[in-house]
C-alpha cells in the first residue's frame, strides 16, 4: 500500500520586490513536484506569490513585510496533515532561543515551519519538528542560500536544499 505523503516546498525571507528571475528558476527547479508551497514570511511584496503559478500556497507575513502584505496574510497558520499539526510562522527578534520562543507561542503542534534567521534548521527538539529553509536569495547569515522540502506522511521529514 502506498503511503499518503504530502510534499511541501518551503522558502522564506525572499526579500524581493516584484518578479525575480532567479527566484522563479529556483521554484521551477526544486518545487515542480510538490503538492503545495509554504512561504514563511518576509516576502516584502505580494507579487512574489505569483511566481508559484497554480500551486497551492500558504504564506504568513514577516517583520520586514509592510502594511499591504500584513493586511493580506496572517501572522501564523496551523494546518492538519494526516493527523499532524503543522504551524507556519515567521519568527521575531534575536535568533537565540528561537525554537523555544516559537514552541511557547504556538503550543501543541507537531511541526513548526519558520523563517526570520536566514539560517536553515532541520531538527526535532522535545518532540517538535523544527524546519527553517533558510533564505533562497540572501546569504548574509548563513553559509549557503537555501530552500527546503518538507514531507508529511506517517512521519515528518525535511530536507534542506543548498543553492548554487
Amino acid at each position: 500500500m502506498k503511503e499518503n505523503k504530502v510534499r511541501i516546498g518551503v522558502l522564506s525571507d525572499t526579500h524581493v520586490y516584484g518578479f525575480d528571475r532567479h527566484l522563479k528558476q529556483i521554484v521551477d527547479e526544486h518545487f515542480s513536484d510538490v503538492d503545495l508551497i509554504f512561504h514563511a514570511g518576509d516576502l516584502v511584496d505580494l507579487s512574489v506569490l505569483e511566481l508559484f503559478g497554480e500551486k497551492d500556497v500558504k504564506a504568513v507575513f514577516g517583520n520586514m513585510d509592510g502594511r499591504r502584505v500584513r493586511e493580506q496574510l496572517p501572522e501564523q497558520l496551523t494546518m492538519d496533515f494526516g493527523g499532524f499539526r503543522v504551524a507556519l510562522i515567521h519568527g521575531w527578534g534575536s535568533p537565540a532561543g528561537m525554537e523555544r520562543k516559537l514552541a511557547d507561542r504556538l503550543g501543541k503542534v507537531d511541526c513548526i515551519v519558520f523563517g526570520h534567521t536566514h539560517y536553515p534548521v532541520n531538527r526535532k527538539i522535545d518532540g517538535i519538528y523544527f524546519f527553517n529553509p533558510g533564505s533562497a536569495l540572501d546569504q548574509r547569515f548563513a553559509e549557503h542560500r537555501s530552500v527546503g522540502i518538507l514531507e508529511v506522511g506517517t512521519e515528518i521529514n525535511g530536507r534542506i536544499i543548498h543553492l548554487k
